[in-house]
């Protein structure tokens, strides 16, 4: 018995094929963030706190949105960067009921050189697209909510 697929070949379809494109994007950015011991949704919480940081205060709430990730792992991971001394949880200024999520200086230190690394993974793994990067990079954006 065959598996009832509805693709002639695996290569046909897209599911699969990001699952094995993903997976060897994760490979590639482990290893490029492995120099400042940060995983990669440690780098993307930490980078995009202090990209959020420069508008103000955030909540926790607002940097899990933007990032596009769990609530709770998002609580999870920043208590992992607050123990490293990379975020701080300062009071709201406008809530009292709320505390904001701040970067440290060494946090923001981290995150900037980080991006470097990551910025230029991406740039080589993506590198075979050519100038087909921007349309791929437009087709990506119409796949995300």
């Amino acid at each position: 018995m065959s598996l009832a697929t509805r693709h002639a070949s695996a290569d046909d379809s897209p599911g699969l094929l990001l699952w094995q494109v993903t997976n060897r994007w994760q490979a590639a950015q482990r290893a490029a963030l492995k120099p400042y011991d940060l995983t990669h949704v440690q780098f993307v919480l930490l980078a995009t706190l202090t990209y959020l940081e420069a508008s103000g205060p955030v909540t926790q709430k607002a940097l899990a949105d933007l990032a596009a990730t769990d609530p709770m792992m998002t609580s999870q991971i920043l208590r992992t960067l607050e123990s490293r001394d990379l975020v701080h949880r300062p009071a709201h200024p406008t809530d009292r009921r709320a505390r904001a999520v701040a970067v440290t200086t060494a946090g923001r230190d981290l995150a900037n050189r980080a991006v470097v690394a990551v910025e230029e993974c991406d740039a080589s793994f993506f590198a075979v697209l050519g100038e087909s990067l921007p349309a791929f990079t437009r087709a990506l954006r119409t796949l995300r909510p």
